[in-house]
């Protein structure tokens, strides 16, 4: 027995002593201040902060999503955990009951055969993998009761996860609108405005019923699902924000109000940041 125990000890010395700098050694000033730097930093036993799940996009042999969403959740107080994308059920069981809310990132169009319809002459480019990971994320996220939140595309997955339908080219379905939906530059300036219904989440959130947005995106809501409403759309009659409250805790943007945040530190769009984080509060002290 105390064989057994001097070997352990041994072990646990060893292992405490590969866990850091051996004491002496001489290193680049570069990384002897990176270091000193992370030794100021103070251990949290137990972070108040919520974690906030981001979708990512799977392409090839890359994981990928855009670093304004990151950087938002984190600037409102979140911590952000970027979700790698995957099909396996089991896996994102156990991703979201560890997580306190879940983001759905932009990206890609939606493979409309998932709302039961024929591709458009006009569809995007889409991507399988994503749409299996994100459907069945939202999903366990619903099951679980986490506030979800999506953006651009994730407005619209979300609306066909939950039974709706979606247009698949906005110029070829809304042919007289003027509007630019799909911004060709970096989408840090308004591109039209949206008209908010009155007494919505959406109104109270950024405090008017009139609000400038930048846009990129070519789809949009059709049919909206069961559960959920739509409280902004664009002059044109686009959809524009998407709510589920208060049956589910779900609520998103068809605008990009990280670009604004991240790039621009804009306070009114941080408002969609300061929800999330406001909300995976509150599920994170229910568990």
């Amino acid at each position: 027995m105390k064989r057994i125990l001097f070997i352990a000890l041994v072990c646990l010395c060893t292992f405490a002593a590969s866990a850091q700098v051996k004491k002496g050694t001489v290193l680049a000033p570069k990384l002897q201040s990176l270091y000193d730097k992370a030794d100021q930093a103070k251990p949290v036993k137990k972070s108040k902060k919520p974690v906030i799940g981001i979708t990512t996009t799977l392409k090839g042999n890359s994981l990928s999503v855009g670093y304004d969403c990151p950087q938002s959740v984190k600037m409102a107080g979140g911590i952000p955990y970027l979700i790698p994308s995957t099909d396996d059920p089991a896996l994102i069981e156990e991703i979201v009951s560890r997580l306190d809310a879940v983001l759905v990132t932009g990206g890609p169009d939606v493979d409309p055969a998932y709302y039961g319809a024929e591709r458009h002459e006009f569809l995007g480019e889409v991507n399988d993998a994503r749409d299996i990971f994100e459907f069945l994320l939202i999903k366990k996220a619903i099951e679980h009761k986490l506030p979800v939140f999506g953006i651009c595309r994730g407005l619209q997955i979300i609306n066909v996860a939950m039974g709706g339908t979606l247009y698949q080219d906005i110029p070829s379905d809304f042919p007289e609108s003027e509007l630019k939906h799909r911004q060709m530059d970096d989408s840090r300036t308004p591109a039209h405005i949206i008209n908010i219904l009155p007494n919505s989440l959406t109104a109270e959130l950024f405090g008017t019923t009139e609000l400038g947005v930048n846009s990129r995106h070519h789809q949009c809501i059709k049919d909206v699902a069961p559960g959920l409403r739509v409280t902004a759309w664009s002059p044109d009659g686009v959809p524009e924000s998407l709510e589920g409250y208060p049956d589910y805790p779900i609520y998103a943007l068809q605008s990009h109000p990280e670009i604004f945040v991240a790039k621009n530190g804009d306070m009114v769009a941080k408002r969609f940041f300061d929800l999330l984080i406001e909300k995976a509060s509150k599920s994170k002290k229910r568990k």
